[in-house]
């Protein structure tokens, strides 16, 4: 199972210079910045491996979504017969991408090993990839940075470290919890 999200990143850097850190005292930014360009960011996560894959590209299409996915079934996991990709509502997280990107041999091939599952409407909040963009956002992009490679550098540094940490996520409500939860996102309720 694998939880899959993405989200946008404005890249901004800075007008002046940033005065560094120094004893006692954090490193000192100008409030003026320069916006540079909007990246998306899509995260792979594996909750129970504790394993990540963080990409950026420039825009969050279907053509996107479906790259993606193939790096996902080609690459990161090219011995699983069958993989359960958990996802939100987003209109792209469709196999019909996959037809859009690839070939009708390619993507009938990627298909076959895809099982999509859709968070509730309203619940995309039991997309456990949509936390870990927030622990993304809070240990990687409280700063600024000049470009985008500079921040996919620093996604990667971020990534290797976490992977490394093999922290992973688990849910801690009882299934009488989660059955209150998603009965008040049930529409037909």
């Amino acid at each position: 199972m694998i939880c899959l999200d993405e989200a946008a990143k404005q890249i901004t850097s800075d007008v002046e210079p940033a005065l560094p850190m120094a004893p006692g005292q954090p490193r000192r930014e100008d409030h003026h910045y320069q916006r540079k360009e909007v990246r998306a960011v899509f995260m792979c996560f594996d909750p129970l491996r504790g394993w990540r894959r963080v990409a950026s590209c420039e825009s969050r299409t279907r053509i996107d979504w479906a790259l993606q996915v193939q790096h996902l079934l080609d690459k990161d996991y090219p011995r699983a017969k069958r993989v359960t990709l958990v996802c939100d509502h987003l209109n792209t997280h469709d196999i019909a991408s996959l037809y859009a990107a690839f070939d009708a041999e390619t993507a009938h091939c990627l298909a076959r090993r895809l099982r999509l599952e859709h968070t509730p409407r309203n619940g995309s909040w039991l997309n456990i990839a949509e936390m870990e963009l927030s622990v993304l956002t809070r240990q990687c992009f409280g700063r600024r940075f000049d470009s985008a490679a500079q921040m996919a550098d620093a996604m990667r540094r971020w990534q290797r470290a976490r992977n490394a940490s093999k922290q992973g996520a688990r849910r801690r409500f009882t299934t009488a919890n989660a059955s209150i939860q998603l009965h008040s996102l049930d529409s037909t309720a």
